[in-house]
């Protein structure tokens, strides 16, 4: 089910997605992590949280700027807020 990390996005090297093995995500339901706009991010969010590669997750959507999807625990607009936070952040 590691599929669920396949959405044509560039690939890194498997060393840096050895993660994507432990993600609880994997062994879920994909649907509950691609809900329909302004449907409930919750389901997705809890697997999140209870994930042990939670932060490597975020950091992948994050530097590959993926926009689709709960990854890490944080929506689209979520990890783009936290982009910006960071940029700013770095400026200072």
């Amino acid at each position: 089910m590691i599929d669920i990390f396949n959405l044509g996005y560039e690939k890194s090297s498997d060393e840096e997605l050895y993660w994507q093995e432990r993600a609880l995500c994997a062994q879920t339901d994909p649907d509950i992590f691609f809900p329909e706009k302004g449907g409930s991010t919750t389901p997705a969010t809890s697997v999140c949280a209870a994930c042990d590669v939670q932060a490597q997750c975020l950091e992948y959507a994050i530097t590959h700027d993926i926009r689709h999807g709960i990854w890490g625990g944080m929506s689209d607009n979520d990890r783009r807020r936290l982009s910006r936070e960071r940029r700013r952040g770095a400026g200072a």
